[in-house]
């Protein structure tokens, strides 16, 4: 696990190692809440922008905690009314449902990368990418990198003047480079990818 001031040290490691990364200002490093508010706001963000995933995640939370009691609570109405399709619904009572029986996110967060992914992605509606998005931005690993995410696909696409987003295993590949800093160079990358996004 890793406290922010360890991660903008990261940040700073990798940007002066490669000038490719120089992110042309200040970093914002993004997390989510821990255990099962945060599993819940991935579920919500997958294949939808940060945006969408933070006004639906944001919907939820006015309705009061984010608990496995509440989600098990609502109707198939009122989570649709909150961003959640047939598919999300599921895998948020599925989450709900392990974590009643005793699955410990908060605990899980705190192995080591392969063991926690490993544990995670047996719930169903969970795959490798919400799992490494929950170790990157609820549990604070140093080392995760969610290589099938679309935007680091194309943000490195960019970076690196490649003439298309690299495939994920490729991603992966690369990536190994950047350790213990993955997380860092992960939030570099998504830097890039939105700061381009946001002059156009």
């Amino acid at each position: 696990m890793t406290g922010l001031s360890t991660m903008r040290r990261d940040v700073a490691a990798l940007a002066a190692a490669d000038p490719r990364l120089d992110p042309g200002g200040p970093v914002m490093i993004e997390s989510l809440d821990p255990g099962f508010p945060g599993m819940i706001h991935l579920i919500l963000g997958q294949q939808v922008s940060i945006e969408a995933a933070d006004a639906m995640y944001a919907g939820l939370k006015a309705l009061g905690p984010v608990t496995p009691d509440v989600i098990l609570s609502l109707d198939d109405a009122t989570l649709r009314s909150r961003g959640f399709t047939r598919l999300k619904a599921e895998y948020a009572r599925a989450l709900a449902g392990a974590v009643r029986a005793g699955l410990d996110l908060i605990a899980v967060g705190e192995l080591d990368s392969d063991t926690a992914i490993t544990e995670l992605t047996k719930v169903r509606g969970v795959g490798r990418w919400t799992a490494e998005c929950y170790l990157l931005f609820s549990a604070g690993h140093r080392d995760v990198f969610p290589a099938g995410d679309l935007a680091l696909r194309v943000g490195w696409q960019e970076i690196a003047r490649l003439e298309a987003p690299p495939a994920e295993d490729e991603l992966r590949t690369f990536a190994a480079a950047w350790a213990p800093r993955r997380s860092a160079a992960a939030h570099l990358i998504w830097h890039h990818y939105l700061r381009t996004r946001n002059r156009r």
